[in-house]
């Protein structure tokens, strides 16, 4: 998510600070962005010029205390753990400017809990970019509890400069994107837990019945499973109802590495480099 992110910001004109721990990810992410720019100039809707001064836009960093001290905002897009993102916000509200604004692209964390760990309460909010972040029109701007109306305000703006169409929400785990889309592909995975049908009709049947542009599963594969059972596990625990309780083939997946077209098992199998889905052999009648 975070090359997509970087990659909006700074196609639309923004300077933007790029910042992992490893030069290879970050070196792999610059390599995504021009590959995705590539994709529009072959659609017509960009210069190789605008795309070159994209591409200037964005300076990489490993270091995240040089890469932050003069941000106005931050936006974190670790993964989805929660013992992580706080100690980002740790370090980042100790690195950068007491005025900046500190964003979390997280899917489920609680921002009010992100919040907690910086001194700047009222500064922090949730911008849930949806993937792909170049392509996906939405952003779910989630306010924590202490987040100010002017923040809210600066934040779901800025989102339409970026070409993006905000949508407000409050903290509540999952918000409203995940409290619905995860209890539904959970609920796939239990149709295929249980026999009811197999991994292409589960999908087929939701793509044409209910003009769904990907199937529930195939989906999964692309979101992680292991970010789907993340996000299952925050609902659950958060609202203590066991109709989040995760399915336990998507437990034993993620226990056993298929985590979807990352790991290039999943539901699928991910044929890399090719648009090719094989179902996995597990899965077939």
């Amino acid at each position: 998510m975070g090359n997509g992110i970087a990659h909006v910001f700074a196609q639309n004109g923004f300077p933007v600070s790029l910042i992992d721990i490893s030069e290879e990810a970050l070196q792999k992410a610059v390599g995504t962005i021009s590959k995705n720019l590539d994709r529009i100039i072959a659609k017509g809707n960009l210069t190789e010029e605008q795309k070159q001064q994209t591409l200037r836009n964005i300076t990489t960093y490993t270091n995240m205390q040089e890469g932050v001290k003069d941000a106005d905002l931050v936006v974190e897009a670790a993964t989805e753990n929660v013992d992580l993102k706080l100690k980002i916000f740790r370090d980042l509200d100790s690195f950068t400017k007491p005025e900046a604004v500190l964003a979390s692209n997280t899917s489920s964390i609680s921002i009010t809990k992100i919040a907690s760990v910086t001194n700047r309460p009222d500064k922090v909010i949730g911008m849930h970019f949806m993937n792909p972040v170049p392509v996906m029109k939405l952003v779910e701007v989630i306010r924590g509890y202490s987040t100010t109306d002017e923040v809210t305000m600066q934040i779901m703006e800025l989102s339409k400069k970026l070409g993006k169409v905000p949508a407000e929400a409050n903290d509540y785990p999952g918000f409203v994107a995940n409290r619905i889309l995860m209890p539904m592909i959970n609920e796939a995975i239990y149709s295929l837990y249980e026999g009811v049908a197999g991994v292409e009709e589960i999908d087929t049947i939701m793509k044409l019945g209910m003009a769904h542009p990907m199937g529930p599963l195939q989906l999964a594969d692309f979101i992680g499973l292991d970010v789907c059972l993340s996000i299952l596990n925050v609902l659950h625990d958060g609202f203590g109802n066991p109709k989040y309780a995760p399915c336990p083939l998507l437990v034993n997946m993620v226990q056993a590495g298929h985590k979807g077209a990352k790991s290039g098992q999943g539901f699928y199998s991910w044929t890399h480099g090719t648009k090719e889905l094989v179902v996995a052999d597990r899965f077939k009648k």
